[in-house]
């Protein structure tokens, strides 16, 4: 028994693999192609919930073929009415061989004519034989129930006769329909007994033909005669080995999923997709967004705003103060905060935290080039795809292009700029600067003093001498000279700090304008090649 359970749970796996594909697929390859998927993932579902040890095996055949009498024929019994005896309904009949009645599996067929076969047939133990209307009536509701039935049977047993056999009806909407089943049909030729030997080979060989020529070369045909038992041993040992073998179920239900996986296999075709966006698309749109996101705008802004803090920092106390009458550039985006006075020094050096900047939008230029971007992306993603991915491919690319703009001004402005790190220098220089600045200060005082004592005719300072320079002009001159010397290394180091800065600032903006890009474009992009690219191999793991 462990190989029957190796096969369901095997036919298990396939079965939701053919659902997830089914769902994968849904809205992007043609609906009856999808539709016909769920529908035999819920068939399977349900009867492998149901199937217990029983086998459903139903005999359909066109007007006067002798079904209901080769029904009774193999069952021994007298259940079906032949001929003009049988009633005039729409539902089919169905014989079961045990001892309780399944009723839940019957529910399921909706056969509303049961019959519970007790007797010395235990090998028949489990068999639901189903007598289904003509499928050739001219009543619409027989044959509809022919073809509701034929989809939920574990094996069909087609009964033709010598003159009916090779009937357009039976071989275009069943049999060459149903060439996926092949190992689950059977076709009986009845009413051999009108035939003489040699036109029963050629008949017989006519009909092997017919079968193999419509790719039923795994479907057995036999002849058999309800009337005087010819063939009749051989149908009951079939069927007898089938109920056995407890294996029909699974091979009906296992052809139901390989073709209809097939079908959608079919529909994603073989071609070589990618499974995410291609690397230079995804470049060539972020350098686009980028340059429309004005990337190099703050790259500049940032660049002078750091001369510019980098002067009101380390420069000379007696100059530096005019460059607090020029803007700041990143204020002026709005990359900066707006803080109170007495904290404004302090500040100046704080990171962005504002949703919203002043950074000018992206000309025609810049918006027909991220347009173009776009475009390109996604047709080098959508190459290979069927028409409804293709399409969902293009929508995703596009879906977000409105919300572009806002979205990377968003990201530009939420971006840290890292303004308030790597100045620690700046505050020794301006600490020196100062002290430079007061030695400066206190000597051209002494001097200034000096010249007023003298002035005035009163007694004059001290006179200190440092060589043959008094102590008061060497602080003046040497402190003036010192801070201006301060000044010019300070602004070679801050230029070069401006610089690196500059282009840290464009990197982590770039980062976040790749975020930004990803969450909007490539992600959906991505997904939707992973819908296709997983929806085709769980397809391709469905057809077993």
């Amino acid at each position: 028994m462990a190989k029957p359970d190796r096969a369901v749970e095997s036919l298990a796996t396939r079965i939701q693999a053919l659902g997830e594909a089914a769902d994968l697929a849904s809205g992007r390859l043609p609906a009856e192609v999808v539709d016909e998927a769920r529908r035999v993932t819920r068939k399977a579902d349900r009867r492998l919930a149901i199937a217990g040890d029983n086998t459903v095996i139903a005999l359909a055949g066109a007007t006067g073929s002798g079904k209901s009498s080769l029904f009774n024929a193999i069952s021994g019994t007298r259940l079906a009415e032949p001929g003009l005896k049988r009633p005039t309904t729409n539902t089919s009949m169905a014989a079961f061989w045990g001892s309780q009645m399944p009723q839940e599996l019957l529910d399921w067929l909706d056969v509303p004519r049961r019959h519970l076969v007790q007797g010395d047939t235990p090998d028949l133990a489990g068999l639901v034989l189903m007598d289904l209307p003509d499928h050739d009536s001219t009543v619409a509701s027989n044959k509809a129930e022919v073809d509701r039935v034929v989809q939920l049977a574990d094996m069909l047993i087609w009964v033709v006769d010598p003159q009916k056999y090779a009937d357009a009806a039976l071989h275009n909407d069943y049999l060459e329909a149903m060439v996926g089943h092949a190992e689950v049909m059977l076709v009986v030729l009845n009413q051999a007994d009108r035939l003489s030997p040699d036109q029963l080979r050629e008949t017989m060989r006519d009909l092997r033909g017919l079968l193999d020529s419509e790719g039923l070369n795994k479907t057995p045909c036999v002849a058999a005669s309800a009337l005087t038992g010819m063939g009749v041993e051989t149908l009951r040992k079939t069927i007898t080995n089938t109920v056995r073998k407890k294996q029909a179920t699974a091979s009906r239900l296992s052809s139901d999923v390989s073709s209809a996986a097939r079908g959608l296999v079919a529909e994603f075709g073989d071609a070589k997709v990618p499974t995410k966006v291609p690397d230079a698309r995804a470049r060539e749109l972020n350098k686009s967004l980028a340059e429309a996101a004005g990337s190099g705008i703050v790259r500049d802004a940032v660049l002078k705003s750091m001369r510019r803090r980098g002067s009101l920092a380390t420069g000379w106390p007696v100059t530096k103060w005019l460059r607090r009458f020029t803007p700041d550039p990143l204020r002026m985006l709005h990359l900066d905060h707006a803080v109170p006075r007495r904290k404004r020094r302090a500040a100046e050096l704080e990171p962005v935290s504002v949703q919203r900047t002043s950074i000018p939008t992206g000309g025609g230029v810049q918006n027909a080039r991220v347009d173009i971007a776009l475009r390109q992306l996604a047709a080098s993603s959508s190459e290979g795809l069927p028409d409804g991915f293709s399409t969902a491919v293009r929508e995703a690319t596009l879906a977000h292009r409105n919300d572009l703009p806002d979205e990377l001004d968003r990201a530009v402005a939420v971006t840290d700029l890292a303004m308030d790190r790597g100045q620690g220098w700046w505050t020794v220089v301006q600490v020196l600067q100062w002290i430079v600045f007061f030695v400066a200060v206190i000597g051209g005082g002494w001097l200034l003093l000096d010249l007023v004592l003298n002035y005035l005719q009163l007694p004059q300072l001290p006179s200190v001498m440092i060589g043959r320079a008094p102590l008061p002009t060497v602080m003046l001159l040497g402190g003036a000279l010192l801070g201006l010397l301060i000044s010019l290394l300070s602004w070679i180091g801050v230029e070069l700090d401006a610089r690196a800065k500059s282009v840290r600032a464009e990197r982590a903006l770039t980062r976040s304008i790749v975020e930004a890009a990803d969450q909007l474009v490539i992600t959906p992009v991505n997904t939707e090649l992973e819908r296709f690219n997983r929806g085709r191999r769980l397809a391709s793991r469905a057809i077993g």
